[in-house]
C-alpha cells in the first residue's frame, strides 16, 4: 500500500531493458510453487488472539497493516521490521501487508503475492522484485503458514469500502490512515487495547522470550571473551557492539533495540549508543543488550563488569549498593503487588546507600518523599518495565492497567536499578565521578511469585569476577 514501486525504483543507473531480453526473461522458468510448506507453530496462538479482538469489538472492522519499508538514504531502506501489533496477530512479517478483521470476526491478511516471471517487476523492481530481495510466499503458500485466509493487497480498497464502523492501528502506514476516515477516540481505544492484550504473556511467548535471554547470556560470554582485544582498539566499544550483534544475527533476527557498550563514564549516559569510545582496563563496561528471535521477541540484560576482570574497591563499592537494590526489587516479585512496588523498594536501598556515603544530606525518608526526590539526581530512570515484542513493551497501556497496576501471572517485566554519578558532578566525592553501573534481569511472573529468566548470568560482583576469570583463561 506504498507508492507504486515503479515511480519509487527508477534509477538513472538503471540499464535500459531491450525488447528481446524481456522477451527472454519471461520464459524459460521452472515452477517454483512449494508444497512442503507447514503452517507456523505460532499459528495456533495468533488465531486466539484474533478471536480475543474481534470479540472485544464486536461487529466492527478492525485494520492492523505490518508498515512499510523505510528509506535510510537515497534508494537503500533499512532492513523491514514489521510492526509488533501485526506480527501478533499473524505470525508474517512482510512490509505493506494489512490485517483486516471484518464485523463477523472473520479475518483476511492481504499481502503482496510474488511477482509472476510473465512479466518484469521480478527483476526490474528493486525494492519488492524477487531477484533483488528474495522470494515470498504465494496466496496459497501464505494461507498454510499463517493459517488465515489470504488476499492480493490490490483488493484491500474494496475490503476498506463500505460504511461498516472501522478502527485504524493508525501511524503505521499512512496509505491505509488515508483510505479510512479517522475516528480518533476509536482508533485510540484498538491501539490501547493492542497494547494491553500483550502484557500477559502465553506459553509459546515466554519459551520465545526464554530463547531470546539464553542467546543474549551467550552473547554477553562472546563479550568477555572479546576484551582482551577490545582494549587494543581505539574503538573498544564499537568492537564490544559488533560482537554482540555476531551472536544476534546468529541466533536471531538481530538485537532487539541499539547496543549500549558504555565503557567508564559513558556508562552515566543513560542510552549511550554511540559506542565509539575505547576499553581501559582500570574501567567498567555497562554492556546493555538484548538477542530479539526471527519471531520478534527481544531480550533486555544489562551487566556492569571490570575491563580487567577485577572490581577496584570503589568500583565493587558502587557495584554492591546496586546488586543489594536489585536483589532486594526481585524479593518483592509476586502476583497481585503493585508494579511500582519493586522500584521503590530498589530505590529505598540506594538511598539509605547514598545517605550512608554522606552524598545524600538529607534523612533517606525525606528523599523518598515524591515532593523531594533529590536522590534522582544519581539515579534517574526507573527500575523497570514490561518486556516482549518491544523492548518497552505494552507502551500504549493505561496508566492504571501498567505502572498503576498490579503484577500478573504470565507478565515478564525488567528489573534494572542503577547509579549514574556524572563525571562533572561536584555534589559528589571526586573519587565517586565518572562510576555508572546498572544491573539488569528478565523476569516472568509466576502463580507464587517469579522466575528468573537471565539467571545464566552472575550477578554478585565475586561471581561476576569468577565467570569473568573462567571466560579469559578459557
Amino acid at each position: 500500500m506504498t507508492e507504486s514501486p515503479k515511480k519509487l525504483n527508477e534509477n538513472s543507473y538503471d540499464l535500459p531493458v531491450s525488447e528481446a531480453l524481456a522477451d527472454f526473461m519471461a520464459q524459460g522458468w521452472a515452477d517454483t510453487r512449494r508444497a512442503d510448506v507447514e503452517r507456523q507453530p505460532v499459528s495456533v496462538y495468533t488465531a486466539k488472539r484474533r478471536a480475543v479482538l474481534a470479540s472485544r469489538f464486536p461487529g466492527e472492522r478492525l485494520v492492523v497493516p505490518s508498515g512499510g519499508l523505510k528509506v535510510r538514504s537515497n534508494d537503500c531502506d533499512y532492513r523491514f521490521r514489521a510492526h509488533s501489533a501485526f506480527a501478533y496477530l499473524t505470525g508474517h512479517q512482510e512490509p505493506d501487508d494489512v490485517l483486516v478483521i471484518d464485523p463477523s470476526g472473520t479475518a483476511t491478511l492481504f499481502i503482496r503475492p510474488r511477482s509472476p516471471r510473465t512479466t518484469g517487476d521480478f527483476y526490474r523492481d528493486r525494492r519488492y522484485g524477487e531477484f533483488w530481495v528474495g522470494r515470498r510466499p504465494d496466496l496459497e503458500e501464505a494461507e498454510r503458514l499463517y493459517q488465515i485466509e489470504c488476499a492480493d493487497i490490490e483488493r484491500l480498497p474494496v475490503a476498506l469500502g463500505g460504511t461498516a464502523p472501522t478502527r485504524v492501528l493508525r501511524g503505521v502506514d499512512p496509505v491505509v490512515d488515508a483510505r479510512v476516515p479517522r475516528a480518533a477516540e476509536a482508533d485510540a481505544e484498538l491501539a490501547v487495547f493492542l497494547s494491553e492484550m500483550r502484557m500477559i504473556k502465553d506459553e509459546w511467548e515466554v519459551a520465545e522470550l526464554q530463547h531470546a535471554v539464553d542467546a543474549t547470556v551467550r552473547g554477553f560470554e562472546d563479550v568477555v571473551r572479546s576484551l582482551p582485544q577490545a582494549v587494543r582498539l581505539p574503538r573498544g566499544e564499537r568492537h564490544v557492539e559488533g560482537v554482540f550483534a555476531l551472536r544476534a544475527r546468529q541466533e536471531g533476527n538481530d538485537v532487539g533495540y541499539d547496543t549500549i557498550a558504555a565503557g567508564g563514564a559513558h556508562a552515566c549516559v543513560l542510552h549511550w549508543i554511540d559506542n565509539d569510545g575505547p576499553l581501559r582496563e582500570s574501567d567498567m563496561l555497562l554492556l546493555d543488550a538484548g538477542v530479539e528471535t526471527d519471531n520478534l521477541y527481544t531480550a533486555d540484560v544489562t551487566r556492569t563488569i571490570p575491563v580487567s576482570g577485577r572490581f577496584t574497591s570503589l568500583q565493587r563499592q558502587v557495584y554492591e549498593l546496586v546488586y543489594e537494590a536489585q536483589s532486594a526489587a526481585i524479593a518483592v516479585l509476586r502476583p497481585g503487588v503493585r508494579f511500582l512496588d519493586f522500584h521503590e523498594t530498589a530505590m529505598r536501598v540506594i538511598v539509605e546507600g547514598l545517605h550512608e556515603w554522606g552524598v545524600l544530606k538529607i534523612s533517606a525518608d525525606q528523599a523518598m518523599d515524591p515532593a523531594n526526590g533529590l536522590y534522582r539526581r544519581y539515579t534517574l530512570c526507573g527500575s523497570g518495565h514490561m518486556l516482549g515484542m518491544d523492548v518497552h513493551d505494552c507502551a500504549k497501556a493505561r496508566v492504571e492497567t501498567y505502572t498503576g497496576g498490579v503484577l500478573e501471572a504470565g507478565q515478564v517485566l525488567t528489573v534494572e536499578p542503577g547509579l549514574y554519578l556524572q563525571p562533572d558532578d561536584l555534589t559528589l566525592p571526586e573519587e565517586l565521578r565518572g562510576i555508572g553501573v546498572r544491573i539488569e534481569d528478565d523476569l516472568v511472573i509466576t502463580e507464587d511469585g517469579a522466575r528468573l529468566m537471565s539467571a545464566g548470568l552472575p550477578r554478585h560482583p565475586d561471581e561476576v569476577e569468577s565467570w569473568m576469570r573462567t571466560l579469559l583463561d578459557g
